[in-house]
């Protein structure tokens, strides 16, 4: 469980807030959808987990331990990390690139390849016809699906997804969506994502937590949030046929 305690984060000293007042939990092997604008916290809030931002006020725990409790390095290294920029190193092949989590995390050298390659597999990535070939040969979806193979080198419990589809087309996207529910469904990760499309969270979250100014508005199941908006942001947010969204949700679930 990751679990937040009154959590605000300033940049400016205490002028404004990114995160103000935070408190929320993640439930082991849940997928909770962080939901907002640009500006709203939801990154920040994200970063706060792995120590890439450090919180100002609150508590951060994971498994019941404080995080500051925890070597930042173990932290980061037990945590699987997906972006919506990818961050594959563009000299190195496939492999390569998934084995310097490998390595990171202690694995034997030996083992670096036969676990980069059945990593592939799980993606649903052709290992013979990607394996050796370097980031500018593979699609944009070809290349998330490898940065998700590498978020999950390591086996973590836990994995954070700050918009990682974000760039992508919509056919794309919708592909890579299918194969996160798929991929937790086998795996039952802990997931903390972030997203600013509504149809995404929907389609992803079993909770989605809805920010807004630093603030969170809502938690709650799709069903939940639909239905039964909290404040005027949620109500203005889902302003959309409700039945139509609903019929959504219930279409994916």
């Amino acid at each position: 469980m990751i679990r937040f305690s009154n959590v605000s984060k300033s940049f400016d000293g205490g002028a404004t807030y990114a995160v103000r007042d935070l408190s929320l939990s993640v439930d082991a092997g849940q997928t909770l959808v962080l939901l907002g604008s640009s500006g709203c916290g939801k990154t920040t809030t994200l970063k706060a987990v792995n120590r890439l931002v450090e919180a100002d006020k609150g508590t951060i725990e994971i498994d019941g331990r404080d995080i500051h409790d925890l070597d930042i390095l173990q932290l980061r290294r037990s945590i699987g990390y997906v972006f919506q920029g990818i961050g594959l190193f563009p000299h190195m092949t496939v492999v390569q690139n998934i084995s310097v989590v490998l390595k990171l995390g202690g694995r034997p050298r030996h083992e670096h390849r036969r676990k980069a390659l059945s990593l592939l597999e799980l993606v649903e990535l052709d290992p013979a016809e990607c394996a050796d070939q370097y980031p500018r040969q593979l699609s944009g979806g070809q290349q998330q699906r490898v940065g998700v193979a590498r978020a999950l080198a390591t086996d973590p419990d836990y994995l954070l997804m700050d918009e990682p589809f974000g760039a992508l087309d919509a056919l794309t996207r919708d592909s890579l969506q299918q194969e996160m529910i798929r991929l937790n469904h086998q795996l039952h990760k802990t997931v903390l994502f972030v997203t600013h499309d509504i149809f995404e969270a929907l389609a992803l979250g079993d909770r989605i937590g809805i920010m807004h100014e630093g603030r969170l508005h809502q938690v709650g199941t799709p069903h939940d949030v639909l239905m039964n908006p909290a404040t005027d942001f949620v109500r203005d947010l889902f302003g959309r046929p409700r039945d139509q969204l609903a019929a959504f949700s219930e279409h994916l679930s």
